[in-house]
């Protein structure tokens, strides 16, 4: 028998079950709680799978009001067409006319993060985006994404094998929530539930592939004597002589050297750290340096790509010539920065001074900006001595350096 307004109206349930459905007509219902709320629900198959769609909330929506909006949906079940889907489809529509999907907020929080970061670092992050996460859930309201939204991105993202991607992934997300928070899109930021370690596959933490220090002279003799392109062996002396991270290498331009003064001035924009760096140059470096601008393009890269020289070199030019050479697997242009540390260490040289050179820098921003010209007059004497070093080691006579 139908509902009456009345029924409606007195409708209660006993406190010791979870719920009370009163039946109308067609499907609906109305569900009732021992706290006294009172939903319109219609119960319905799609697909050969049966659904519930929320009506509305009694007393806000009438008894007729509810019968309308059952009639609606009913129609669009006729012409198979999934009502809650339709629902859904119609509510992501109005979040992205009015810009609260996921991407128009990810956009958003990324014009206000990128500011301190470096545009390289930037550029990565926003295309990681636009791969990886936009395509699935950009097109989403923030208001309606659960946590699971988030995993499921990540966990395709480690199904390809790329783990740390993912991690970043629900780190970048879960940051981007918080600027949604923030600016009162969403009430709650439901990516902080769940850590990368809570849903992810854990890699044992492995050092970059770095050859020891007793296979270094074959090392050495193989790349003085590498046949391939000119750039390329330069790029591999060079970042034996000066032990920075690749891409500080292979997107160096002229204008950050002072040959006469020995000095390489790394922007900050260019550094992992955020913070400008100072890499005193060898005699040896300085005279590859000169070599290398006697080969100067009109590009003002150190280290211009082969098909475009307004580009730069590729750090595959670099792991290729390892690999022909034949370190594939165990030698990269990060190793000699692990050798380097290892070496100059056992050498006795102090740990600051070595960690300085690396940039691997400690402490806060502030600290942080006095380190570019720390121990300067100390690291030149170790860069010289370090790079003699790899000289004796080239010709095959060893001999311990004092620090």
């Amino acid at each position: 028998m139908p509902l009456t307004a009345i029924a409606c109206k007195t409708a209660t349930c006993p406190p010791d079950r979870p719920r009370k459905r009163l039946a109308d007509s067609l499907g609906m219902y109305l569900e009732v709680t021992p706290a006294g709320g009172r939903y319109w629900r219609l119960k319905y198959r799609h697909g050969g799978v049966e659904k519930r769609l929320a009506l509305g909330v009694y007393p806000e929506v009438t008894l007729a009001e509810a019968r309308i909006a059952r009639d609606a949906a009913r129609k669009l079940i006729a012409q198979n067409i999934d009502p809650s889907a339709h629902k859904r489809e119609e509510r992501i529509a109005e979040q992205t006319a009015t810009g609260n999907t996921f991407e128009a907020v990810a956009r958003a929080w990324f014009d206000n993060w990128k500011g301190a970061k470096s545009p390289r670092h930037a550029e990565y992050v926003i295309r990681r985006l636009e791969a990886d996460v936009f395509p699935a859930i950009g097109r989403l309201p923030v208001s309606e994404l659960k946590a699971r939204a988030f995993v499921n991105v990540a966990k395709q993202i480690e199904a390809r094998g790329a783990l740390d991607i993912a991690k970043r992934c629900l780190q970048t997300c879960s940051q981007i929530m918080r600027f949604a928070v923030a600016h009162e899109f969403i009430d709650r930021n439901t990516v902080q539930d769940v850590k990368p370690a809570d849903v992810l596959r854990q890699r044992t933490a492995t050092n970059y592939a770095r050859l020891d220090a007793k296979e270094m002279p074959e090392l050495l003799r193989k790349m003085a004597s590498y046949p391939g392109n000119p750039y390329t062996r330069a790029a591999l002396q060079l970042m034996a002589l000066t032990f920075v991270r690749t891409s500080e290498l292979i997107e160096a331009t002229w204008d950050e050297f002072d040959l006469d003064a020995a000095e390489w001035r790394i922007p900050a924009a260019r550094m992992k750290m955020r913070t400008a760096h100072i890499v005193p140059l060898s005699s040896q470096a300085v005279d590859a340096l000169r070599c290398l601008h006697e080969l100067r393009s009109l590009s003002p890269r150190v280290f211009p790509g082969e098909r475009d020289h307004e580009k730069a070199m590729s750090n595959g030019a670099i792991l290729m010539a390892l690999r022909r050479m034949g370190y594939a697997n165990r030698m990269t242009g990060h190793g000699f920065r692990g050798v380097a540390s290892t070496i100059l260490h056992e050498q006795g040289f102090p740990h600051e001074h070595i960690e300085v050179q690396l940039a691997h820098l400690p402490g806060d921003e502030v600290s942080r900006a006095y380190n570019a010209a720390r121990y300067l007059d100390a690291r030149r004497k170790m860069m010289q001595h370090w790079a003699d070093h790899l000289d004796t080691l080239r010709k095959g006579n060893v001999f311990a350096l004092a620090a």
